[in-house]
């Protein structure tokens, strides 16, 4: 009885109360450990109370899903309408708008009487070249020499056919008259691709040309020679690594004698000089000249160094050369650099990845290494890169970070350090297809992002430019994203506390201050081909891998990111000379977001070029607006994007991405094999050959004959 007493005296007492909810609290806490917490999120059966809500992350499957189910109904919807598969089957015997073209167009065709056997049609030459040494050429820029080619004789130019097919469908995204290309033009693959080995080719002497004797590299080499008045021998280092203002560059500047510490990033880059410069390399000539370099004018007086861009074709050891692609390359090396006169220059851009032996330890391992992996023709301008050499080069990045699936780029900036006399590179795919001319495409892309002022550059960067919905890209679609990020514009580089920023500063307090004219006129630092998308809650896989880019204070989180789907794109020296300076500080990001981030983290200009890419189905503009540029104010990134997990099912349709079923069938087509019932000997025999305007294809594998469709799955390949 006492002690009955004395306990309800004590839990009596107001100070017991705390220990007592104490008690039970964790009470509660060790039952749901152990599993008293039922499934249904209930507590001995009971349900809890309605404030406790679902997991944020199952609401957000539970969005996407009813998204995906909306999205494969409409897909297959579609699939009982007029239009479905317009963009195939269509030939030369269909051809409209032959005379529907600009003046400035119309002067780059020149009718030459040309027959072909397998139409009533005749193909005009096309030259979409400057006009070079005009008075006007001659007044600003030194003369341009014809280069020789593969046949031994000054290089042709391509043929192609006036017209569109009548059924070929408006591009879904993009646009041909934004670009400045000429839509009304149409390729077929003999009079595109002939030269170049699709048909038989003859010297100059009227011999059969032997493939495997062309040397391209002294080819490119003697051209550039021809040329060099018009171009810089060099350039300048990279002016970002000697920034003496900054502490986490300083020990940038000096790793000692490279010659005695051969592991260091000065070292490595002496090293691969030796191979990509030497005997072994791509023989490219140049003037040493230590410390000086030619400086470009561009007053109206002086004779311009013109710039000159590298285009690293992208392979890797134990690739198997077919026909199509040696042709592909041909192609890319005689309209780009031969053509131009040593404009551009093209490199077999090869990744080592075997382990028999180290190929920087002599000229004769190198030298082995390229004859094993590499078809004889392009030997001479093949470079070899490993990842052994891109760990010396970036010691403060981690392994992850160095590999080739998020540091595709690493090597790249490796080449420009070397390759100083280059102001532009283009990081090319291996399995993407130019249906057009080269120089005209890439031209076109180059003088677009010429074009485009800064003021509101990021936000028309981030959405799907879809004619049939926003109307003409200058005026009605620049207007609607005006209104749609009103007050969010990025106007300069953000202000992030772990960077300090190397592009210029806006001319005006605010973007509303500004009348379209910052930016007019300068070179765009990146150029991509699909949005440059926000990946934060995207859902996107790769949105999360960031490297460095932190302190004390700021969390990697916290940075402003940004990324494109797929990683063909044209870089500036200067870009690169800047991601090149960060990664050897430690701070990266994956390969698809590294030349966008960097871009808008130190205010440099990038530019989404919108180029055509057409659908298998007649989705309307609304529709493309909705699956494609879905996130919040109209953006392609964010919640709900196409390029999240389980979102690319989108992209099935397309004529661009990794994982499009239209760009192989196409081009199997085009190529005359047959494929789902179209294309091959008997099917043209019927309904003539397959042409295409003008497009950029990817991916291409497999250039073949085959009978694979893929209407036949219920459900649509997401993942």
């Amino acid at each position: 009885m006492l002690t009955k007493t004395h306990m309800r005296r004590v839990i009596s007492r107001p100070k017991a109360y705390v220990p007592v909810a104490v008690f039970f609290v964790l009470c509660w806490v060790w039952l749901a450990h152990l599993g008293g917490l039922s499934r249904d999120g209930s507590f001995f059966g009971r349900r809890p109370p309605m404030s406790l809500e679902r997991d944020p992350d199952e609401r957000r499957e539970t969005a996407l899903q009813a998204q995906r189910q909306i999205f494969e109904q409409e897909f297959r919807d579609l699939e009982q309408k007029p239009g479905l598969g317009a963009i195939y089957g269509n030939t030369l015997e269909s051809l409209t708008d032959r005379d529907t073209r600009k003046p400035s167009h119309e002067a780059k065709l020149i009718a030459n009487g040309t027959k072909t056997s397998y139409t009533k049609e005749e193909p005009v030459i096309f030259n979409p070249y400057p006009k070079y040494n005009t008075r006007e050429w001659l007044a600003r820029h030194s003369e341009h020499v014809p280069c020789i080619g593969a046949t031994g004789a000054e290089v042709e130019d391509v043929l192609v056919f006036k017209g569109r097919p009548r059924n070929f469908p408006d591009p879904g995204f993009g646009s041909y008259s934004t670009l400045g290309l000429d839509r009304n033009l149409c390729f077929e693959r003999e009079t595109r691709m002939g030269q170049y080995g699709l048909a038989p080719v003859m010297d100059k002497n009227g011999n059969a040309i032997d493939w495997d004797k062309v040397n391209w590299g002294e080819l490119q080499n003697k051209c550039r020679e021809r040329n060099s008045a018009r171009f810089a021998a060099t350039g300048p280092p990279n002016p970002y690594v000697d920034d003496e203002d900054d502490e986490d560059s300083s020990d940038l500047k000096k790793y000692g004698d490279p010659a005695a510490n051969p592991d260091s990033p000065e070292g490595v880059l002496q090293t691969m000089k030796r191979f990509w410069r030497g005997p072994s390399g791509p023989s490219l000539r140049q003037r040493s000249i230590k410390g000086v370099f030619d400086k470009r004018a561009y007053n109206g007086t002086a004779k311009v160094k013109e710039a000159r861009t590298a285009l690293l074709l992208r392979s890797f050891t134990g690739k198997t050369y077919n026909d199509n692609d040696k042709q592909a390359i041909r192609s890319l090396i005689t309209e780009l650099s031969l053509g131009t006169g040593g404009e551009y220059q093209v490199f077999l851009f090869v990744h080592y990845r075997e382990s028999e032996f180290d190929i920087w330890a002599s000229e004769d391992l190198y030298r082995q290494a390229v004859e094993k992996h590499v078809p004889e023709e392009f030997r001479s301008i093949t470079i070899l890169w490993t990842e052994g050499a891109v760990d010396k080069m970036y010691p403060r990045l981690t392994a992850k970070a160095r590999r080739v699936h998020n540091g595709q780029f690493l090597p790249v900036q490796m080449f420009m350090q070397e390759f100083r006399e280059f102001d532009f590179v283009w990081n090319w795919e291996m399995d993407s297809r130019v249906v057009g001319q080269h120089y005209d495409v890439l031209n076109k892309l180059a003088e677009f992002g010429r074009k485009q002022p800064r003021k509101g550059l990021w936000e028309r960067n981030e959405r799907f430019y879809i004619p049939q919905h926003y109307g003409g890209y200058e005026t009605k679609f620049r207007a609607a994203v005006e209104r749609q990020t009103a007050g969010k514009q990025i106007w300069g580089a953000p202000k992030v506390p772990v960077v300090k920023p190397i592009g210029p500063e806006p001319p005006t307090e605010t973007p509303e201050e500004e009348n379209y004219k910052w930016g007019v006129g300068e070179e765009a630092d990146l150029i991509t081909l699909a949005p440059i998308f926000n990946v934060v809650n995207s859902g996107w896989v790769m949105r999360n891998q960031v490297w460095g880019y932190r302190s004390q204070y700021f969390p990697w989180g916290k940075l402003p990111r940004r990324a494109t789907i797929i990683t063909q794109v044209r870089a500036s020296k200067r870009l690169l000379d800047i991601m090149h300076v960060e990664d050897s500080r430690g701070n990266h990001v994956a390969s698809e977001m590294v030349t966008q981030t960097t871009a808008l983290l130190h205010g440099l200009k990038a530019v989404y070029a919108p180029m055509p890419v057409f659908f298998d189905r007649a989705w309307s503009g609304s529709q493309l607006a909705k699956w494609f540029n879905g996130g919040p104010n109209g953006q392609s990134g964010s919640f709900g994007s196409a390029m999240g997990w389980g979102q690319e099912g989108r992209y099935l349709g397309s004529t661009w991405y990794y994982r499009a079923i239209p760009p192989q069938r196409l081009y199997n087509n085009w190529m005359g094999y047959e494929d789902t019932n179209i294309g091959g000997p008997e099917w043209e025999a019927q309904h003539g050959r397959t042409c295409l305007p003008s497009m950029i294809l990817h991916p291409i594998k497999e250039v073949k004959p085959t009978e694979k469709g893929y209407f036949t799955d219920s459900k649509l390949p997401y993942d």
